[in-house]
């Protein structure tokens, strides 16, 4: 069975028919679907087989795998399914593909508020929710909290991605849980009669968009800015903007996460705890701190140089299984204030 192969195939039969368990398989290989892309996981991947003997197979795909792994039911071939967001996560034990895995490894490696209370979902890396703001137009101290984006001075000044999107509606779900559905909501509506334009792009396109004068302030996740400003063809963009850490005197930066859920067909459930064990430990986390510009999940383990010049700061400690609770919410709430329109 070659690799190549695996990643081609596009239908859920084929998939079954190569990928049914077999003791051959079973004691040498593990199978990940994955929403993150091949540049940081292969790498991570090819250590492991390295240091262990036991071969990779991966699927990536930009959307569409919790229901490809119900669909799939319990004969799919997949071990494990990695994503980027702790929202998808409780979408995967909601739709009942994840079981439950205890491991003394992991529980050490991965911070309690980064772990399901179930034990079915597990944070990998981690990201800051942090406000960029112009160099040349942003006065400092205009803007230190989340709060700030609804002061009348932004009146036309901030650009974001889709209120809809994971990243928007987890922050949104981590302020229902600190101060409630109003005071989430009012956040939201303010932020939108703020807003330079429709809502629209990824979370480079608002730093572009700062860089282009559209828009003077805009929320994007921390590893982007990492990683613009690492590409020479990003970084002076990534350089007309102030990175500021919300909260420093509150509640902290609200913090998100890449995940992994053991599925429950997993048909080489020993291997892929070997995986995410690993996946925890220090060298897949400075590896993926290094590749991705991700804050460690391992408390052990080091940023990189880049993150670390930031300095440290003040993280949200809230439970993540605070925002897969209302997350459901928190996207209700975008269409009622009409976030998008």
């Amino acid at each position: 069975m070659k690799l190549p192969v695996f990643r081609l195939l596009a239908t859920t039969s084929l998939v079954m028919a190569i990928f049914a368990p077999t003791a051959a398989t079973a004691a040498e290989e593990v199978n990940v679907y994955s929403h993150r892309q091949p540049f940081l996981t292969e790498p991570v991947f090819d250590e492991f087989t390295r240091e262990t003997g036991i071969k990779v197979n991966t699927v990536f795909a930009k959307e569409g795998l919790i229901e490809r792994l119900m669909n799939e039911g319990i004969n799919s071939p997949a071990d494990l399914m990695l994503v980027a967001n702790v929202g998808s996560l409780g979408a995967a034990v909601e739709s009942d593909i994840a079981q439950r895995l205890d491991s003394d490894v992991i529980e050490a490696n991965i911070p309690e508020n980064f772990r399901d209370k179930g034990n079915k979902w597990f944070g990998l890396t981690s990201r800051a929710r942090i406000i960029i703001t112009s160099k040349d137009r942003v006065e400092p101290g205009l803007v230190e909290t989340y709060a700030d984006l609804t002061k009348p001075e932004l009146k036309g000044r901030i650009c974001t991605r889709s209120g809809k999107h994971p990243y928007m509606v987890e922050l949104v779900a981590s302020m229902i849980a600190h101060d409630g559905k109003s005071s989430a909501r009012n956040w939201l509506a303010g932020v939108k009669d703020n807003l330079a334009s429709k809502p629209q792009g990824g979370d480079r396109t608002q730093v572009n968009a700062i860089a282009e004068g559209a828009c003077d302030v805009a929320i994007v996740n921390s590893y982007y800015m990492g990683g613009m400003l690492s590409d020479p063809k990003e970084k002076a963009a990534a350089e007309t903007v102030n990175i500021i850490f919300p909260d420093q005197n509150g509640k902290g930066t609200h913090m998100n996460i890449s995940g992994v859920i053991l599925t429950k067909a997993s048909p080489n459930r020993e291997n892929a705890v070997k995986l995410i064990e690993f996946l925890s430990e220090d060298v897949a986390q400075s590896m993926y701190a290094n590749l991705n510009q991700e804050y460690p999940i391992n408390p052990a383990v080091k940023p990189s140089d880049l993150i670390a010049s930031w300095g440290e700061f003040k993280h949200d400690e809230l439970s993540l299984n605070a925002i897969v609770k209302n997350r459901a919410l928190a996207y209700r709430l975008a269409d009622e204030v009409d976030y998008d329109g």
